[in-house]
């Protein structure tokens, strides 16, 4: 479109290389701190439309390639933070000052991932004057669609959500004419689009490359657990495996996917497990290896196959999301994905403040770089 700023504009602008400028611009590599500084301040400057990480400027319906394109039907384009020193939230202005809820459907200390990045968002939204409130989700206010009853929606200048995936409660949540993010949301299978911000780790690339790590050892039976539209990272894990399997010609065993729950309403933990054992005990051969949803799922996982006598990784598998702390602790130790929580907090914290200053933004989503490990549960 005639008019529309470039990399090589700014490159121009500023005498330095194209390169240079997408370094900048997309966060990898090594730069001076000086440098990419001065970068991302023309960037804004010049009003590079693609660059989202300080102005968090949109696409509309026709991005061009120099961006990541949306997701078909939708306008939330798909952008990936890496795990380098990010600081661009030093550049929004804090020229008001409110409160930030947070609400959860689970307590705080049942997060896993989510506890280790509020330190950081909170730590990130005091430098802004910002406060923070929690307040917890209780089953009934899910079912009745209702707030936590301390809560004074005309004193919350954004609203931040863990842990929750029921799509009519998310849905009401907004239609408040207050700004949301959601950190991970419901699955695609069970919710319309958010009109909200969604910030998810990037589940399906790291899951690709551990199904592609292992078929190169050799390891070519694969299955997955979990319950893959209990949210949308469930959902997505699910779906890498998948894809890496089609893609490494890896032939797919539908007994080897054990993706549901318990038939009941509302199931629970116990519910859970007594449904996993049941189905791995029915199982007349094991894969290779088993990709769990997260590093929860492994850990029952485990335990089930340690009471039937089966060894890991001797005679299967395991690997796990989230990288958890109990990952490092368990015997064997625990193969992983970690998700890197400062990145996750610092980009919270940019995307909600901004759509407290532009409430007018295209909904984004936005996905933060993860890293797998590799540990003794794969023979490392």
């Amino acid at each position: 479109m005639a008019g529309r700023v470039t990399i090589q504009d700014i490159a121009d602008a500023l005498g330095v290389s194209r390169n240079t400028v997408s370094k900048a611009i997309n966060n990898t590599g090594i730069l001076a701190d000086a440098t990419r500084e001065k970068i991302l301040k023309k960037a804004v400057e010049m009003g590079y439309k693609q660059f989202s990480y300080v102005t968090f400027n949109q696409y509309g319906s026709s991005p061009d390639s120099q961006g990541g394109s949306p997701t078909a039907g939708l306008l939330l384009p798909r952008q990936k933070v890496s795990a380098e020193h990010l600081d661009a939230a030093e550049i929004l202005s804090a020229d008001t000052t409110g409160t930030i809820a947070m609400l959860s459907s689970k307590f705080l200390g049942s997060l896993h991932f989510s506890a280790a990045m509020l330190e950081h968002f909170e730590s990130r939204l005091s430098r802004f004057n910002y406060g923070l409130a929690m307040y917890r989700v209780s089953p009934q206010n899910i079912e009745q669609k209702t707030l936590p009853s301390s809560i004074h929606i005309a004193a919350i200048s954004g609203i931040i959500c863990f842990e929750m995936f029921d799509p009519p409660y998310c849905n009401m949540l907004c239609e408040l004419g207050v700004p949301v993010l959601f950190v991970d949301c419901p699955s695609p299978f069970q919710s319309s689009v958010l009109k909200a911000d969604v910030l998810l780790m990037e589940n399906r690339g790291s899951i690709f490359t551990v199904v592609r790590e292992m078929v190169r050892r050799g390891k070519k039976r694969i299955g997955f657990i979990g319950e893959y539209t209990h949210c949308r990272s469930f959902f997505e894990r699910y779906m890498g495996v998948r894809e890496a399997m089609l893609a490494l010609e890896i032939p797919f065993r539908e007994e080897f996917f054990i993706l549901g729950n318990k038939s009941v309403s509302d199931p629970s933990y116990y519910d859970y497990r007594e449904y996993l054992e049941e189905h791995l005990r029915n199982l007349k051969s094991l894969p290779d290896l088993f990709i769990c949803a997260n590093d929860f799922v492994a850990f029952d996982v485990m335990n089930i196959f340690e009471a039937m006598h089966v060894s890991v990784p001797e005679d299967v598998s395991i690997c796990g999301f989230d990288d958890s702390p109990e990952s490092r602790l368990v015997t064997p130790g625990l193969s992983t994905v970690h998700i890197h929580s400062h990145i996750l907090g610092i980009t919270a914290v940019q995307l909600l403040l901004s759509r407290i200053k532009n409430p007018t933004l295209n909904y984004r989503t936005v996905y933060t770089e993860t890293t797998p490990i590799y540990r003794a549960s794969t023979g490392d």
